[in-house]
């Protein structure tokens, strides 16, 4: 039961079925549309062309719908010519699929490359016939299919990808956090080099968690393009998550650079200042228990008391050889400190509600009226 709760709560699982109930929705109704209102012949190529269409987001379904359509009927008149040249045998097979695949080798139809060559072999190889009534029914059946993908994906819950994008950055920041407190509570415990290179490994994850985020950043600002609903015309141009995305990159870097600094062969030892060691450690700790709250105000405590730090440190006469390393350990913070300040500020960044979590708070204010009504 905790597993399907946390996917009721996934972001990414509801858009996965929202798309999902489209894509069949296109299908069938194109279907039906071929066989029991238009009443076309084989009309296979309806529900083939629907799948084809209904894309993640309303302006990928328009801008490659062009190359799809062109890809369709393409391999909708390459068969009719191939079959009336060979008919139905091996060699039109191979010439099929030898013709179509050089043609959606063209750069023009860009993802398309195999759409050619995949409906040209269906149309071929299911029945071919060289009337030229069937081919007006086979492009028929095709324009239908397009016709229909493209309106389910514009009318029906047009796709906006905020939340899977908002749900990406705020995990991000809470892992950044986790490394932070682990750092500080592995140098208190006793720090190895293996210990060292985990931390430094699990930076390059979150590197690659940006790239992720990146992605879903712009997945979600086409979302908004050529998208009917009122909530998109903010996910245009999402400032606010390019900037804290930059942020959290640069974060990221000085924890991997703090980690290297600390890979250093004395600062694993018991051999630091204590003053230094002590403060410092109880800094990042704090830090890194502020950015999972993304709670802004201890994160500015944190850096008073570094500058606090700073300036002790500097009354003293430490050992020349870790004057480097403090004060590397000590930019590192700041500028993580800098950095995770907005992040927390703008976190939890706002988003629309899960489908379950509304039909949820529907029942409740039901059930709340009904024993208000008692």
């Amino acid at each position: 039961m905790p597993g399907w709760t946390a996917r009721a709560r996934d972001p990414i699982f509801w858009n996965d079925v929202t798309q999902l109930a489209k894509t069949v929705l296109a299908a069938v109704l194109a279907w039906v549309l071929a066989t029991s209102v238009f009443e076309l012949p084989q009309s296979f190529l309806a529900p083939w062309a629907a799948l084809l269409v209904v894309h993640a987001t309303v302006y990928r379904t328009f801008s490659r719908g062009v190359r799809q359509v062109a890809a369709a009927v393409t391999g909708v008149l390459l068969a009719w010519a191939t079959g009336n040249v060979l008919g139905l045998d091996t060699a039109a097979v191979v010439m099929v699929l030898a013709l179509g695949l050089a043609i959606g080798a063209l750069p023009w139809f860009g993802e398309e490359s195999t759409a050619v060559a995949a409906t040209a072999l269906v149309v071929l190889t299911t029945g071919f016939s060289d009337n030229d009534g069937m081919l007006v029914s086979r492009l028929a059946d095709t324009a239908i299919g397009i016709g229909v993908g493209l309106l389910v994906n514009l009318l029906v819950w047009p796709p906006l990808r905020r939340r899977t994008a908002v749900v990406a950055l705020d995990r991000i920041d809470d892992a950044i956090g986790v490394l932070l407190v682990d750092i500080g509570r592995g140098l208190t415990d006793g720090c190895s080099d293996e210990d060292v290179d985990d931390w430094i490994d699990r930076t390059r994850d979150l590197d690659g968690e940006l790239d992720n985020a990146w992605s879903l950043v712009r997945q979600a600002r086409e979302s908004a393009r050529m998208n009917p609903r009122r909530s998109a015309h903010e996910l245009r141009d999402p400032r606010q998550w390019y900037s804290l995305l930059r942020r959290m990159e640069q974060a990221v870097a000085e924890t991997r650079s703090m980690a290297r600094t600390l890979g250093h062969e004395t600062t694993c030892r018991d051999d630091w200042a204590d003053p230094f060691r002590a403060g410092w450690v109880a800094l990042l700790v704090a830090a890194g228990e502020a950015v999972k709250d993304a709670d802004p105000e201890p994160l500015r405590e944190v850096r008073s008391r570094l500058n606090v730090l700073v300036d002790q440190i500097g009354a003293q006469e430490p050992t020349p050889e870790l004057w480097p390393v403090f004060g590397g350990l000590m930019i590192n913070l700041r500028n993580i400190l800098d950095a995770m300040d907005e992040v927390a500020a703008a976190n939890p960044l706002g988003q629309p509600p899960l489908p379950l979590s509304t039909v949820v708070r529907r029942r409740a204010r039901v059930a709340a009226g009904g024993e208000a009504a008692e």
